[in-house]
């Protein structure tokens, strides 16, 4: 898959699908119903080159307080001054990576996915106008880099993994490239991006 990767993408963000979560590996939690989750916006940027697709991701600092030295999308919590959640993870790209707005067509949103921090996240899923160079947020990011966006559609580059946190045990996707240890809530939404791409 090349360019034709991004098609399917296009074709899939059509497709209607439930909402995922960090749960979905662990059905026996209990979730209380009375939780409330704060609105997240998350970019999932793609350039077209060479007649590649690839997909950007970041790795965050290993000086933060949460998620230190993970693998992630560009984005965070939607603020007051965001007209919608799009306007903030266009607005977080632009102050995690230096991806201006005006170079981004932005071409749907990916299932919403819940996290065990309290975040309902919405994925963006953008196409990048033209080549830029990344200017990572100094304190939050570590390092901007890129895959192909054919490995993370393909479902036999993803596993399943488990480790101990807050005491019990806890399945979670990976979807490994190179260096990179790509897991949990990114794996997550990237899983569905990729299970929407084969759907019917």
């Amino acid at each position: 898959m090349k360019t034709d990767s991004l098609d399917l993408v296009i074709a899939a963000l059509a497709r209607s699908s439930a909402a995922s979560s960090d749960y979905d590996l662990n059905p026996e939690t209990e979730l209380p119903a009375e939780r409330k989750l704060r609105p997240a916006g998350v970019l999932v940027p793609i350039l077209v080159e060479a007649n590649q697709a690839r997909l950007f991701l970041t790795k965050r600092s290993s000086a933060l307080k949460h998620h230190p030295g993970q693998i992630a999308f560009p984005g965070g919590k939607q603020d007051e001054g965001d007209a919608d959640i799009v306007d903030a993870a266009l607005r977080e790209a632009r102050e995690e990576i230096g991806l201006c707005p005006t170079n981004v067509e932005v071409l749907g949103r990916l299932p919403a996915h819940e996290t065990v921090t309290g975040f309902i996240v919405t994925p963006v899923v953008g196409r990048v106008r033209s080549r830029f160079d990344p200017v990572p947020e100094i304190g939050e990011v570590e390092e901007v880099f890129n895959v192909p966006l054919a490995h993370v559609l393909a479902a036999e580059n993803f596993q399943i993994q488990s480790r101990f946190w807050r005491g019990v045990s806890r399945r979670y996707y990976t979807v490994p490239y190179g260096p990179y240890y790509i897991w949990g809530a990114t794996a997550r939404i990237l899983r569905s991006m990729a299970d929407l791409t084969v759907s019917k």
